[in-house]
């Protein structure tokens, strides 16, 4: 690696929650994400030259920006006498509930961490991650970021210490996602929620998690349907969503195993067993938003077991 030397990554955005797994459970999608370009400096810390596509919202100030946070932390780590700047193209918003600071924090890290020849594992980089998603969020969760990060499906089985799981996905599980043009501010969606819950939510929810992994594990597409009820998040945060109990009806209509809200939402995930039912699912999914007038954008793909993935330089 020498001063000058560039890369482009894209990152994936993610399902958080996925119903019935509350902070803890999360998933990649093909689509939407974020692309980053770096190229190293002699001069140390990060810049930002650009960003296109966050319509002047995103911070410009390397400590206030997921990307740059994540990857001053990896440098500082690593005692590095070099420095980088980025170029961020944002392909989704900020506050669609589909991650979109954790997909900036994971390009910007994965970026760095190709550069320097993958000097630290992928476990080793979720730190820099959840001091970035602080940053951003005010808190830091681990479900989005790890899920960008080892695709796929993955479980938060601790915080302390932090204990990532990486979940087998069936093959032919899609996911149609519907981000309508509303604003739902994550720190709202947190404080609608309710500081207790009754004993009864928690059995019920904890075995639907259960219920999730075993259906994972086997491929048993009814078993993840009829896992996929929220005890937690989904009564309050439906408030929040213009339509939102319409379109979950409409997808599971159109055939979907379940559907749900991602993240903080807006948007809206169903998983379905098959790409034609995805794609029916999501229709489904537009037309209640055209119903009410909401422009809306739909994205149907596989669970992306990927995740972060090196992009040719067409410059």
């Amino acid at each position: 690696m020498k001063v000058g030397d560039k890369i482009k990554v894209f990152a994936p955005a993610t399902v958080a929650n996925v119903a019935c797994g509350f902070d803890v459970l999360g998933f990649a999608i093909d689509k939407p994400g974020d692309e980053l370009i770096m190229e190293i400096t002699a001069t140390k810390g990060v810049e930002i030259v650009d960003i296109e596509g966050d319509g002047g919202v995103l911070p410009r100030d390397a400590k206030r920006n997921s990307a740059t946070v994540a990857i001053q932390d990896y440098l500082d780590c690593i005692e590095a006498d070099f420095g980088c700047k980025i170029w961020l193209k944002k392909m989704m918003p900020s506050g669609s509930g589909l991650g979109s600071s954790a997909a900036s924090a994971v390009a910007g890290v994965f970026a760095i961490n190709m550069l320097c020849n993958e000097k630290l594992s992928k476990q080793e980089l979720m730190p820099f991650l959840l001091n970035a998603e602080k940053a951003a969020c005010d808190a830091a969760i681990a479900d989005n970021v790890a899920a960008s990060l080892f695709g796929g499906f993955i479980l938060v089985r601790s915080y302390e210490p932090l204990d990532i799981l990486q979940i087998p996905v069936p093959e032919d599980l899609w996911c149609a996602v519907i981000n309508p043009h509303v604003i739902v501010l994550t720190k709202e969606a947190r404080e609608i929620l309710p500081k207790e819950i009754p004993l009864a939510h928690s059995l019920r929810q904890s075995a639907n998690v259960g219920g999730m992994m075993v259906g994972l594990l086997r491929g048993d597409y009814e078993l993840i349907g009829r896992s996929m009820v929220d005890y937690i998040a989904e009564p309050y945060r439906s408030k929040l969503i213009p339509g939102f109990y319409e379109m979950k009806n409409a997808a599971i209509s159109a055939g979907a195993l379940g559907a749900s809200i991602s993240g903080s939402g807006p948007s809206v995930f169903a998983l379905c067993h098959g790409k034609e039912i995805a794609n029916k699912v999501g229709e489904a999914l537009k037309s209640e938003m055209d119903k009410l007038n909401i422009g809306a954008d739909v994205y149907v793909s596989k669970v992306n077991n990927q995740g972060p993935k090196v992009l040719p330089l067409t410059d």
